[in-house]
């Protein structure tokens, strides 16, 4: 029987959240739940109940209570919640108005800053009277390109006290991927920083924002944020405002929170758009408050004693899911800037420094950190640090091991994974369980996750599709410009009726975690059989050699072969003896059927702005296809180095 690597504290699981949460489900429902698997079983087949106990253990803030908690639980999608309530997200998220800090922010060549929760409010409500003499109002569209700094939260929170709707994506985006997004929703205000610094170079971001404010119908105004530069030059900026200025127009007026029905928008969130145009993805106040409550507050144990700390852009959800943290009174750490700079270990000084308590990173920042022999454990002091969150790919055990050896041994390592579609997560952290080496903790509560195997039928212990069964309160409420709903419907319940498909390659595992073996759309199939990247990227972790891999299918004859592009660690060659290494390797690691038919030596592997590898874009590229929307990329150059490679023609 496999043996955890971690298990909390008796002491540690009956101080949690999720324990309060356990015990007041059982005195509310008459239930005698002792175990978490109890508890999520309840919360799938009793999804009303489940929500109405959310809502009131988290203390929604709320001017008017629900008549009902779901109509029509049996139409996905279809579903409503909440119906009949008034409530609005930036007062959720301002809550407290305290001293106790609210935002600590940092960043390449700064030292920290920091904003009580009081000032936050005071600062909010400035820039939302602002923002209503503007005339913004709600409904209307407020968007950001901007770098992770305390501005942009608060531009957040003003536009969502008004009752409009917020979306952002990072400067690093280029002119076409902002316009791709910008230019379908076109926001009337755009809030842009002059510049940001990244890597140790300075980018400027005006000479963008000029090309793309001027081609979107409806911007009435664009507030510029000195940020690089205390005078940024604004000359050309059509309808350009200095923020301070643009703030103090709004100055001693009150904050005014604009009551909404649950399922009002609030963000409009992207898909990576590596494939086509990206989909503009409308969330809910409610289901997005709701459920980023139950993720931050019961399996994160997020609470007003932590430092929350999570290495993130504004393009990416887990901006929006960190930020949500403000609710339960936490202090929020924002960097800004390169994880590996001025050295690798640089965030574990600032984690040291800051008494971060809970740090998210990405599983590919992890793998990195192991391989540049950054040992934090030994040079830092963690001791305040109690769970290490990673996303944004599958983490490999070589990296769990990594964490318990060379980070902190009494942590919880939560792997977790969900999308920005939902902004939130499908699987996650369970502060009253073990934790096993390569598995996520656990599926969600209230979120009816199963392994569908090629029948369409559930499985457990073997690998499926990822699917969710029953609707959940975070599902967007539809796609920007998609009346009939037709986009949304394709997007995830074209392949089985009635269900989300979400597009990743799982296994349910007897003890109730969950394996992810990458996007089911990237699977590999040599000879009709399902494998997944993830799998592949594993073996090439433990090689020093590699410094970073992508697998992909190529279609050869009536079947497909497995492709492997390797990236080499500086100074090393990929010599037969070492192809014969990887070869050997996943062969006698996970199968025969994994065996690459190539090895290919590449300079570079491409990845989305939020650090996941661009499989589908490659396999378009060597089957001669076209890829659009290379501006979603942080380094789309890379996708060049694909094109008419003379290994994949024999």
């Amino acid at each position: 029987m496999k043996k955890p690597i971690w298990t909390p504290s008796a002491q540690r699981a009956g101080n949690s959240s999720m324990k309060r949460f356990l015990d007041f489900v059982n005195g509310r429902y008459d239930q005698r739940f002792g175990v978490y698997e109890e508890l999520y079983h309840w919360s799938i087949t009793h999804i009303p109940d489940f929500w109405a106990a959310m809502w009131e253990f988290s203390g929604i803030i709320a001017s008017r209570g629900y008549d009902t908690v779901v109509e029509d639980l049996d139409k996905m999608p279809g579903a409503s919640w909440f119906a009949g309530s008034r409530l609005n997200f930036a007062e959720n998220l301002l809550r407290y108005r305290d001293e106790e800090t609210a935002i600590v922010s940092s960043g390449e060549g700064r030292g920290t800053a920091a904003i009580t929760y009081k000032e936050l409010y005071g600062r909010v409500a400035a820039l939302a009277a602002a923002l209503r003499l503007e005339g913004v109002k709600k409904g209307d569209r407020v968007a950001g390109f901007m770098p992770n700094i305390p501005e942009t939260v608060i531009a957040m929170l003003a536009t969502t006290s008004i009752g409009a709707v917020w979306s952002s994506c990072s400067p690093d985006f280029g002119i076409r991927g902002a316009l791709d997004r910008f230019g379908q929703i076109e926001p009337k205000v755009l809030f842009t920083a002059d510049g940001y610094s990244f890597g140790g170079r300075r980018f400027d971001s005006l000479d963008r924002i000029r090309r793309v404010a001027g081609e979107i119908d409806g911007i009435r105004r664009l507030i510029v944020i000195p940020h690089a530069d205390p005078d940024p030059d604004m000359a050309g900026l059509a309808n350009a405002v200095n923020y301070g200025a643009f703030l103090d127009r709004g100055k001693g007026r009150p904050l005014e929170f604009e009551q909404v029905p649950f399922e009002h928008p609030v963000y409009i969130m992207y898909s990576s758009g590596t494939t086509g145009p990206p989909k503009c993805m409308v969330q809910s106040v409610g289901g997005i408050l709701l459920n980023h409550l139950k993720e931050l507050m019961l399996h994160t144990d997020v609470s007003r004693r932590d430092t929350i700390f999570y290495y993130t852009t504004c393009g990416w959800m887990m901006w929006n899911w960190l930020v949500s943290s403000l609710a339960l009174g936490a202090k929020v750490l924002l960097y800004d800037g390169s994880a590996m700079h001025p050295d690798p270990s640089s965030l574990w000084q600032l984690a040291q420094d800051e008494e971060v308590t809970i740090f998210g990173t990405s599983a590919r920042y992890l793998a990195v950190q192991e391989r540049e022999g950054v040992k934090p454990g030994r040079e830092y002091d963690l001791s305040r640090l109690k769970t290490i969150l990673s996303t944004g790919s599958p983490l490999s055990e070589e990296s769990f091991h990594y964490v318990y050896r060379d980070i902190k041994q009494d942590v919880q390592l939560a792997s977790i994974s969900g999308g920005t579609d939902l902004n939130g997560c499908f699987a996650l952290g369970n502060p009253l369980g073990p934790v096993f080496a390569g598995e996520l903790q656990c599926r969600g509560l209230g979120m009816k996750v199963e392994a569908y195997d090629e029948d369409g039928r559930p499985v457990i212990g073997r690998k499926g599709e990822l699917v969710c069964t029953a609707p959940f309160p975070s599902m967007p409420v539809g796609f920007w410009n998609d009346p009939e709903g037709e986009k949304y419907r394709k997007a995830y319940f074209s392949v089985y009726r009635g269900v989300w498909a979400h597009g990743d390659y799982i296994k349910i595992t007897d003890t109730g975690g969950v394996v992810i073996y990458g996007r089911s759309d990237a699977t590999l199939n040599p000879g009709g059989v399902r494998i997944g990247t993830a799998e592949i990227y594993r073996q090439m972790e433990a090689l020093p050699q590699i410094a970073d891999s992508l697998a992909v299918g190529q279609q050869w004859g009536d079947s497909e072969r497995v492709i492997l592009f390797v990236k080499m660690a500086e100074g090393e060659e990929l010599t037969e003896e070492l192809e014969g290494n990887i070869q050997r390797s996943i062969r006698e690691n996970i199968s025969p059927r994994h065996v690459p038919a190539k090895i290919i030596r590449i300079e570079d592997i491409p990845y989305t702005i939020s650090m996941k590898k661009v499989e589908l874009a490659v396999r378009k590229i060597i089957h001669g296809e076209p890829v659009h929307n290379r501006d979603a990329l942080a380094n789309p150059e890379s996708l060049d180095l694909y094109r008419e490679l003379e290994e994949l023609k024999s």
